[in-house]
């Protein structure tokens, strides 16, 4: 089970002001439905694999100037009750205004978790739930554990539908011209970056 925070108040419900009061620099944390939800130290597998996909979506939207991928510990402000702090997301270059110093004032483009044995309800519950109300419009869950990526995308009707690879490659409507092999993955070691990258490049038309 998550490890929770919480703080008796004259309310029922954490703000964010109190989260960002409560939570240190340097920890990583999500507040949720006016709960803070603390995480666990990375194991090494999921620390490497976050830093691989970070480090090419980086890249790629660098290269295509498309805005700014944002590791953890950085929080979004969805609403008083509500700020995950997404392990990867992503923000259209035409939004970056909402870059404060100490967070982002709104919802990413697109987020992506990657799932840990305490995270298992947040990431595929909770965090599906936040994500979809408040217009995400992309949510990749990233499973090391069970080596699987589920791709929600908003439908016309702002609910969430699960996007079904294209042999075996899952393309992405938010990051332009994005395309990830999940079998990337899992390898290991993982491909150069470089070589990913120019996969990437040289498929965007």
């Amino acid at each position: 089970m998550p490890k929770t925070l919480t703080k008796k108040l004259a309310r029922d419900s954490i703000t964010f002001d109190d989260f960002c009061f409560l939570v240190k620099e340097g920890q990583k944390a999500d507040l949720i439905d006016g709960v803070i939800y603390m995480a666990s130290p990375d194991n090494t597998d999921a620390y490497r694999l976050n830093k691989w996909l970070l480090g090419v979506l980086d890249d790629f939207t660098i290269e295509l100037d498309l805005g700014e991928m944002f590791g953890f510990r950085i929080a979004f402000r969805l609403d008083d009750t509500n700020s995950p702090e997404p392990d990867i997301a992503f923000l259209k270059k035409a939004r970056l205004a909402l870059v404060k110093r100490g967070f982002i004032d709104g919802f990413p483009d697109a987020a992506f978790e990657i799932v840990s044995p305490e995270s298992i309800e947040r990431d595929y519950k909770k965090k599906r739930r936040q994500y979809e109300k408040h217009g995400v419009g992309e949510y990749w869950i990233i499973d090391e554990m069970e080596e699987t990526v589920t791709l929600l995308r908003l439908n016309r009707k702002g609910k969430y539908e699960e996007v079904r690879a294209k042999d075996g490659i899952y393309h992405s409507e938010v990051i332009e011209g994005f395309w990830l092999d999940p079998t990337w993955l899992w390898q290991t070691p993982k491909p150069k970056r470089s070589v990913v990258l120019k996969q990437l490049l040289d498929s965007v038309e």
